[in-house]
């Protein structure tokens, strides 16, 4: 009878270790449903063999928001982008990608017309990013929507990841890829990370004061057709940030990474929308401006601050465009840094 116990204890002890492994199982399952918020007609993105082949879509597109409240008109323009005009009966499905937060997005874009469905997914990591899971939901998407967070998160838990891979495939077959704030940001050519600063990020009086102090990028993460030789900066106004996107195109061009390098900097409330062609229209509250550099600086060094003499600058209001494969070579107006200080309003 005696020996009888020790058998029952593992017995016991067997069950327990299941158990335990069935509810570490479904506590994972719950995280990762968690992070998933969906809405629409069906979870089951990939189409069943008896379902008619999709319509072609109508794109590339890209959609960079300047951040503070959404230009929803300009997620709109997006989708019809893709799903081939604003009458068309065509749907398409939406991922929106984040690292954190939660679905505010779900219901905005889910009401918007033409939408199947949409799906947001919190990908906070490397290891969830490269998830196959994550691959297949985010290519059978027809557009990606990036909301606002940090962009030195994002770089660091996306880059060089299947997550990476999938948006370029949505891209590629001509669907459309939106963000705002930092969403924004990482579409472009060259990518301020702020992972040397501080939480607030460098601002303009100390990137003009040292092009150099904290301040690092980011290069081939989306490469975006449209976006060569670009640099992107969000906030514009609000933040006064005109002489930090200087200070960005300065170092591309003294560091020998380009010659010539446009920033596009979007206001609050203000969206940049780039059609399949390369055509720019602005669209929301504020003004989008372009500011090229094509010259070496003339002071561009560590611990001296920045002078750079002649920057063209556009400045584009809501409705009107611009021609990044084309662009125009009349329209500007010339602002200069001299010894950290521009030389007059750059606004």
């Amino acid at each position: 009878m005696t020996k009888a116990f020790p058998s029952i204890a593992r017995r016991l002890k067997n069950i327990g270790i299941k158990l335990l492994k069935m509810g570490t199982f479904l506590i994972t399952r719950f995280i990762e449903n968690w992070k998933r918020y969906f809405l629409g007609d069906t979870v089951d993105v990939r189409p069943s063999p008896s379902n008619d082949i999709r319509p072609s879509l109508g794109g590339p597109v890209l959609s960079l928001g300047g951040g503070g409240p959404d230009v929803d008109d300009a997620i709109q323009w997006m989708i019809n982008q893709v799903r081939g005009s604003s009458n068309s009966n065509n749907k398409v499905n939406v991922v929106v990608i984040r690292t954190s937060g939660n679905h505010d997005y779900n219901r905005l874009i889910y009401a918007m017309k033409g939408v199947n469905f949409v799906e947001t997914l919190v990908v906070s990591s490397r290891q969830e990013a490269n998830k196959s899971e994550i691959l297949e939901k985010v290519r059978n998407a027809d557009v990606v929507f990036f909301a606002g967070g940090d962009q030195c998160q994002y770089i660091r838990n996306w880059k060089d990841t299947k997550l990476e891979t999938a948006v370029k495939s949505v891209y590629l077959k001509g669907g459309g890829v939106g963000g705002t704030s930092a969403g924004a940001m990482i579409q472009s050519d060259c990518v301020y990370d702020a992972c040397a600063s501080s939480e607030k990020g460098i601002e303009t009086r100390d990137a003009l004061e040292d092009p150099y102090r904290d301040i690092t990028f980011t290069y081939n993460f989306f490469n975006w057709s449209n976006l060569k030789g670009t640099i992107v900066d969000t906030h514009f106004d609000r933040r006064e940030r005109m002489g930090r996107i200087m200070t960005f195109i300065a170092r591309q061009i003294k560091d020998g990474l380009s010659s010539s390098v446009l920033g596009i900097a979007v206001s609050e409330s203000t969206s940049v929308l780039v059609d399949k062609n390369g055509l720019v229209k602005v669209m929301g509250r504020g003004a989008a401006y372009f500011v090229l550099g094509n010259h070496q600086p003339e002071v561009c060094e560590p611990r001296k601050p920045l002078t750079f003499s002649n920057y063209k600058i556009w400045k584009v209001r809501s409705g009107d465009t611009f021609n990044l494969r084309n662009r125009p070579t009349s329209g500007y107006y010339l602002r200069s840094v001299k010894r950290g200080r521009i030389d007059s309003n750059p606004y």
